[in-house]
């Protein structure tokens, strides 16, 4: 890599790592906060919504950290991928594709994004190059994609209820 690659890196880390830090904030501190996230959860169908809520916070809050300090990054870009897989699944796809319309093509964008991340790795200036435990190519893509892949299907079948016809 050369350093315009790793600035680069940076830079996706840096903004993919921000988004998701202000989407915990929000989650917990803005609009409805913990309470009205909860009740959007409830409203897509999955039980425990107030765990939910916190879980959600959690996940973001501490994803985006790990991308900005480029630590751990294939399991902070996983984190991510689940998180917009949950959010495409259940709030976004039935929208059509256009975010204007509710549709997935932002959580499609910020899940690409934490995937490539998985495959690029973190870049030069990260914790994880400095620690020499970058994780890299088909195997960061692996772990990237497979822990998302497992983490999205536990949370859909421990807690999502669809709702039917007659709810």
């Amino acid at each position: 890599m050369g350093e315009a690659s790793d600035a680069a890196l940076l830079l996706v880390r840096a903004v993919l790592g921000a988004v998701m830090a202000a989407h915990g904030w929000n989650h917990w501190r803005g609009g409805g906060g913990i309470t009205g996230t909860a009740g959007w959860f409830a409203g897509l169908g999955l039980t425990r919504p107030r765990l939910q809520a916190w879980l959600s916070v959690l996940t973001e809050l501490g994803a985006g950290a790990l991308l900005l300090a480029g630590l751990f990054t294939p399991l902070a870009g996983a984190a991510v991928l689940s998180v917009m897989l949950v959010a495409g699944l259940l709030a976004h796809r039935r929208n059509g594709f256009f975010v204007f319309r509710e549709g997935y093509e932002y959580v499609l964008v910020l899940g690409a994004l934490a995937l490539a991340l998985g495959v690029w790795g973190p870049g030069k200036y990260a914790l994880d190059e400095a620690a020499g435990t970058a994780v890299t190519g088909w195997t960061g893509a692996a772990l990237t994609a497979g822990t998302a892949v497992v983490a999205t299907a536990g949370l859909l079948a421990v807690f999502w209820r669809p709702r039917t016809q007659e709810d």
